[in-house]
């Protein structure tokens, strides 16, 4: 595999759904994660992020008379626990968070989930969990999927990455583009490309999503010396 262009990636795909980006940023200072949301439904594009709990964002619904369903698109993304920030496209940020916590690592955690109940598309969940420790940095990915759309079977994968260089990250998204049902993502996490600092990398995910499914984006660089961090949060409905 070889590197690859995120803003490329983003914009040759109009319907990657949820995607989560970790990596190390381009003058190696700082880890980096970003996550955003595109949604086809009224319900699933009624939303904008907030700052959340433990040091993360959750999501709201825009209007609250227009939501109709919250089971699935109201969560938490982001969320920290001692030297792990969690980043997921569920509520498994709080199993996740709940699992390394009483001492069980990231892939035992996830043992008690599964893909999303929402037939035909069975839609993955996508996680990762980075760890700073002593100025030293690595991170894990994981996708729960159905075993080529057999909800009877759920296939769990997850990759591991000690010490990324500096510029480099990897991508994980729910859907390999648009369809019906919605395919799901399939392979390794894409390596890509880790350009700019918080606000020319904020502005090269927001700007390379499909402008009419995109919806919301959370951006952090997280300090590896001291652990501070900046965010940047985008929401469509403003």
């Amino acid at each position: 595999m070889k590197k690859l262009s995120l803003a490329k990636e983003l914009s040759g795909n109009v319907y990657p759904g949820r995607g989560i980006v970790v990596g190390r940023s381009e003058d190696g200072k700082y880890a980096v994660c970003a996550y955003f949301i595109m949604g086809r439904s009224v319900n699933s594009r009624n939303r904008i992020f907030v700052e959340g709990e433990d040091q993360g964002i959750r999501t709201q619904a825009f209007d609250p008379s227009k939501l109709s369903d919250p089971s699935l698109i109201i969560y938490a993304p982001v969320r920290v626990t001692g030297n792990h920030t969690i980043v997921t496209n569920g509520d498994q940020t709080d199993t996740i968070f709940d699992g390394l916590n009483k001492g069980l690592t990231f892939e035992q955690s996830l043992r008690s989930r599964e893909f999303e109940p929402d037939q035909p598309n069975f839609t993955p969940r996508i996680s990762a969990d980075m760890l700073i420790e002593n100025g030293e940095f690595s991170y894990q990915m994981s996708i729960l999927k159905s075993d080529l759309m057999d909800p009877s079977c759920t296939d769990r994968y997850t990759f591991s990455y000690d010490k990324p260089r500096a510029g480099e990250g990897r991508f994980i998204h729910t859907y390999m583009g648009d369809g019906n049902p919605l395919p799901s993502f399939e392979g390794e996490p894409t390596p890509v490309e880790i350009n700019g600092d918080i606000d020319e990398f904020t502005s090269l995910v927001w700007d390379n999503l499909n402008p009419d499914n995109k919806v919301s984006l959370f951006v952090r660089f997280i300090d590896l010396k001291t652990k501070r961090y900046e965010m940047r949060i985008v929401n469509k409905n403003n």
